[in-house]
This record gives C-alpha cells, sequence and structure tokens, in this order.
C-alpha cells in the first residue's frame, strides 16, 4: 500500500485520538469500556476510508478485538449471524437467483420499456421496472447486475443516438441505489438499521412498515432522478424526437428470449414469487416472519421438482462477505451502546435544538457521507447508531432519525468510485458508450440537493401521516 499525504494525516489523527482516549484524565466521565469501544470505533473507520483492506475483513477485527478485550461477550458476537434479517437476506438472493436463472427479468424490462413512444416515456418506464426489481433482488449491486444486459440490449438499439445511450448508463445505477430505499431487502444497510433499532429502542421495523415508509420515497426520488439525469445529459432535440424499441428489437440482444409464452419454468417461478411478495406484505395478517416466509420460498425455489435453481447454485450467489460485514457491525453498535461510548459522544451535543434542525444536520452529513466512506453498509454503521443516541437525547423520534440517515446515505453518485452500482455502468464493454466523471458531477451537483431535500420533507410531513411522528413519544 502506497502511503499517501491524505493516508498519513487519517492514520495520524486515527493514532492521536486513540492516544488520548488512553488518557483518563482527559475524559473523566468515560469508563475503561466505553475507551476500548471508541479507539478501535475510530482505528475500524480509519481503515475504511483510508486503506484498501477488505471492509469485512476490518469489521471482523474491530468484532474480534471488542470480544477479546470483554466488551461484549462471544456470545454477542455470534448471535448477529443468527439474526433473522440475515436469513431474509441469505432466501432473499437464493430467490433472486432462481428468477435470474429463468430470464423472468428481461421480458418483464421488455414489456415495459416497449409501450414507451417518446423518451421521456422510455425513462419513467425504465424507471418504474427498475423499482419494481426491489421487491425481487437484494442488495444494490445485485439489481445492477440483473440490469445490465437489459441496459446492453437498449444500447445496442439505440446504438445511432449516442446521448440517449449515455444518459441511460447514468438513469440505471441512479434508479438502482435510490429505488433500494423501497423495501427492506433493497439494500443490506438497511438490515443494519433495523438491526440497531432493535438493541438500542427495542423497536424492530417489519418488512410491511419498512414498504409502507420506503416505497412512496423510492418512486417520487427516482422519477424526480429521472428528470435530472434526462436534463443533464440530453439536449431538447433529442428528448423531442420519437424513440420505438419493440419486444424484438430487445430479443435481438438479449441472452434470452423476452417474448412468446412463459415456458413451465417462468411460470412456476412468477408464481413463487408473486406469492412471497404478497405474503411478505400481508404480514400483518397471517404473523409470519418475513425471514420464515423467505425460507419457504427459497426451500421451493430450489427444490428438485418445482425448483428452477439448485440450491448451492443459489447460495452461491449470496453475499457472504456482506453478510459477515453486517454481522460484525451489528456487535460494534451492541459494543457502542452498552459500554456508554455512544451516549458519551453525543452528551455534548445541544438538548433543545429545534427537531427540524437536528434531521437536516442528520440528512446532510448522512448525504455527503459517501465522499469519505464508499461502503454504504459501513456508512450506515458508523452513522445509525449515533444518530439513534442523539436522537433520544435530542427528544427527536429515533426511528425517524435512523430512517432519515439511511435514506440519505444512499445517495453515492459524486465518483464513478462512490458505489458499485455507479462503477458496473462506468466500466462497460468496449465500443458501449457510457457516462464520464464530468456528466456524473454534473448529475450530482443537481442531485444532492434535490434528494437531501426530498428526504427531509418525507421525515419531516410525510413518515409522520404514516405512523413515525417526528418527536420522541414519551410513555405516561
Amino acid at each position: 500500500m502506497t502511503l499517501t499525504p491524505g493516508r498519513a494525516a487519517w492514520a495520524g489523527g486515527g493514532l492521536g485520538l486513540c492516544t488520548l482516549l488512553a488518557m483518563p484524565a482527559l475524559f473523566p466521565g468515560l469508563g475503561p469500556d466505553a475507551r476500548l469501544t471508541l479507539a478501535v470505533f475510530v482505528l475500524a473507520t480509519v481503515a475504511w476510508i483510508a486503506t484498501p483492506a477488505d471492509d469485512t475483513y476490518v469489521a471482523l477485527g474491530a468484532g474480534l478485538a471488542l470480544t477479546a478485550t470483554g466488551v461484549i461477550s462471544s456470545e454477542t458476537l455470534f448471535a448477529t449471524l443468527g439474526d433473522e434479517t440475515v436469513w431474509l437476506l441469505i432466501c432473499a438472493f437464493v430467490l433472486a437467483a432462481a428468477v435470474t436463472r429463468t430470464g423472468l427479468a428481461g421480458r418483464a424490462a421488455a414489456f415495459l420499456v416497449s409501450g414507451a413512444r417518446t423518451v421521456r416515456q422510455l425513462v419513467h418506464l425504465t424507471t418504474a421496472a427498475l423499482v419494481v426489481t426491489s421487491f425481487a433482488v437484494p442488495a444494490t449491486s445485485g439489481r445492477a447486475a440483473l440490469a445490465l444486459p437489459v441496459f446492453l440490449a437498449l444500447a445496442a438499439v439505440l446504438a445511432d443516438r449516442r446521448r440517449l445511450v449515455v444518459m441511460l448508463a447514468l438513469l440505471f445505477p441512479t434508479v438502482v441505489l435510490l429505488s433500494a430505499v423501497a423495501t427492506l431487502i433493497g439494500a443490506g444497510a438497511h438490515l443494519i438499521t433495523v438491526s440497531v433499532l432493535w438493541e438500542h429502542t427495542g423497536q424492530r421495523l417489519g418488512f410491511v412498515t419498512w414498504l409502507l415508509l420506503g416505497l412512496p420515497l423510492a418512486v417520487v426520488s427516482s422519477h424526480l432522478a429521472a428528470e435530472a439525469v434526462l436534463f443533464t445529459t440530453t439536449t431538447r432535440d433529442d428528448r423531442r424526437a420519437p424513440v420505438r424499441v419493440t419486444p424484438a428489437d430487445i430479443e435481438a440482444h438479449a441472452r434470452a428470449p423476452v417474448t412468446g409464452p412463459l415456458s413451465t419454468a417462468e411460470s412456476r417461478c412468477a408464481l413463487l414469487l408473486a406469492t412471497v411478495v404478497v405474503l411478505w406484505c400481508s404480514e400483518p395478517l397471517h404473523r409470519v416472519s418475513p425471514a420464515v416466509v423467505a425460507l419457504i420460498g427459497a426451500v421451493v425455489a430450489a427444490s428438485p421438482a418445482l425448483g428452477t435453481v439448485r440450491l448451492k447454485d443459489g447460495l452461491r450467489t449470496v453475499p457472504w462477505p456482506l453478510l459477515l460485514f453486517m454481522a460484525a457491525t451489528m456487535a460494534m453498535g451492541v459494543a457502542l451502546a452498552d459500554s456508554g461510548a455512544a451516549g458519551w459522544l453525543v452528551a455534548g451535543l445541544p438538548a433543545h435544538a429545534p427537531p427540524w434542525l437536528f434531521l437536516t444536520v442528520v440528512v446532510v452529513v448522512s448525504t455527503a457521507a459517501h465522499l469519505v466512506l464508499q461502503s454504504r453498509s459501513a456508512r450506515s454503521s458508523v452513522l445509525v447508531p449515533l444518530v439513534v443516541v442523539a436522537a433520544s437525547a435530542a427528544g427527536v423520534n429515533p426511528v425517524a432519525a435512523a430512517l432519515a440517515s439511511t435514506a440519505a446515505a444512499g445517495f453515492c453518485h459524486t465518483l464513478p468510485a462512490s458505489a458499485k452500482p455507479v462503477a458496473l455502468f462506468h466500466d462497460l464493454p468496449a465500443g458501449v458508450p457510457t457516462y464520464t466523471p464530468r456528466d456524473l458531477l454534473r448529475l450530482s451537483a443537481v442531485l444532492a440537493p434535490l434528494t437531501a431535500g426530498l428526504v427531509l420533507l418525507f421525515a419531516l410531513t410525510v413518515w409522520p401521516l404514516l405512523g413515525v411522528p417526528v418527536l420522541l413519544e414519551v410513555p405516561r
């Protein structure tokens, strides 16, 4: 690893903070466990920011350090792997593998975009299709990989209109990232947020609750972002020219048929996916955990008689490093709370700040955090525990604050390396036009304040109408 001035500054700052934490006289109100927790937290954050070390490796090392020093027990560390949200994600990936194997996603995309007659219709139909994928494919990277063949087919059909292809290369990752907030399985950061809220407040957000709060924000932000992409990358003449994309055009460049009757495997997979989504959305009626529903769906999807994917092939698609990262960072969150470190960190914040000001600071910091921490899960691991504790101290509902932070952290469009979906659509096969860093910066300048303002608007006005008040409700 090359030691650049920036990395040296981060490393020096981290070591300096750890040295100060080792001096009891400087912070008399901080206990030994809290000091150790903060030191490990600082070193892990510096490693995530300033070193090329794998995020999961750093998180596991931090969790091990906290366990070895007695801050948390080994049971606490290992129990996080058994959390039902982890199982939900595992089973959702197996279901996604079954969907991908059948080619249903390509059929759905062809069905939607074939109705477009203008560029704006094409943009918004594509956006709608990408929002829907958040119900079937977990994690933004998985959805981006699934959408890439569809984009390449569209790029081939529109090869004579370069600016439209560049616009689509920006549209796909933008909508994938912003629409992730629609569902609990949309990003690993959501599962971290749910776990932190459970550990700190005893409130567990279920699939239906997250859907109720997140889907409206995902739909509005995705379609507004689509307009932003359209206006920052195309001219008026580009937008006025008619466009015609038929299923046959897409099928000519696709890997699997997108027209004709559904095969037996496609029909079974479509029925299974629809059943699982309906059961997830009707959880308040049958009271079956979303993780159990996902497990049933995964078992059926991999069954010899009814399935479309072998279990071992489905399990190969599971991002095990992400799950280990989530488990380790959940343990770090427990350590922050139980040791008193999180409370100490936020003790100096103004206790009587207006709720709108507190949420504004949370949203702005979370929106800008991708410039420092590229991993979305790492951002939530660092920010959400502190936000939850600070919100409680400030009289703000921690659920509203945590959701606002997590939703705002979904913006990561400034640089090609800021998010995996953005990087995926930047490194396209030779001959396929794509966006430049300048295009991305132009979009980011418009999209950053737009998404931050929208999240703040939802936190202050929309979510209270849906049962998540801004102010912390004190039990009587």
